[in-house]
C-alpha cells in the first residue's frame, strides 16, 4: 500500500535532503525508506529505481543552481558576471553539498537536454561575451571555468585546503583574479591565425 502523500516530487525533495545530509554518494533507497518512514518497496511505486531517482535529484539541483546563479548575476557584466557566477556555484555547494554532487550524475542526452543544464550553459555563455570570447572557443572557456569551480569547491568542501595559509577566500579571490586575466587573454581560435 502506498503512504498517503508519498509522491513522486516529495521523494525527490527528500533525496535532495538526505543527500546534503550523508553525501550523494551514502543516498539509498533503504536510506530515503527510513526518512519517510516506509517500506522500502513502497518508494518504487512512485519511482522506477534508484538511478531513476537520482537523476531526478540531479535535475533538482541543476535547476536550483541555476536560478542562484541566475539571480546572482542580474545586471552584471565582465569580472563582476565572473565574481557572481563563482560565487554562487560556491554557496550553492556549501549549503547544499549533496545537491551540488548529484548535480554532475550522468544523465542521458535527452534527460540533460530537458534539464537546467541548458540554462546553466547560457549564463556561463553570458559572462563569456563579457570577455568578448569568440563564439567558437566558448564551449572550451565553458568548460575551463567549469572544470575549475567543480575542482575548487569539490577540495574545498573536503577540506583539502584547511592544512594551510592563507585562508581559502584568499585563494579563491586570487584564483579569480587569474580567471578574469585568462579570459581577457583568451587565445584566438587555430583556424584564425
Amino acid at each position: 500500500m502506498v503512504r498517503a502523500g508519498l509522491t513522486l516530487e516529495r521523494l525527490v525533495e527528500g533525496g535532495a535532503e538526505l543527500a546534503d545530509e550523508i553525501g550523494f554518494e551514502h543516498l539509498s533507497g533503504a536510506a530515503l525508506a527510513r526518512k519517510f518512514d516506509v517500506r522500502l518497496p513502497s518508494l518504487y511505486s512512485h519511482v522506477k529505481n534508484l538511478d531513476t531517482l537520482k537523476c531526478e535529484i540531479a535535475r533538482l539541483a541543476l535547476a536550483q543552481l541555476a536560478d542562484a546563479v541566475a539571480q546572482a548575476m542580474a545586471g552584471l557584466a565582465g569580472r563582476d558576471a565572473l565574481q557572481a557566477l563563482g560565487d554562487a556555484h560556491r554557496d550553492y555547494a556549501r549549503r547544499h553539498p549533496g545537491r551540488f554532487a548529484a548535480a554532475r550524475h550522468p544523465l542521458t542526452p535527452a534527460q540533460a537536454g530537458a534539464s537546467a543544464g541548458p540554462k546553466l550553459t547560457q549564463l556561463f555563455r553570458a559572462v563569456l561575451r563579457g570577455y568578448h570570447v569568440p563564439d567558437a572557443e566558448q564551449v572550451h572557456a565553458v568548460r575551463f571555468l567549469g572544470g575549475f569551480f567543480m575542482g575548487y569547491i569539490t577540495l574545498e568542501l573536503a577540506t583539502g585546503f584547511s592544512h594551510s595559509a592563507p585562508d581559502t577566500d584568499v585563494s579563491w579571490q586570487r584564483s579569480l583574479d587569474a580567471l578574469d586575466v585568462s579570459l581577457r587573454h583568451w587565445p584566438s581560435t587555430p583556424d584564425a591565425r
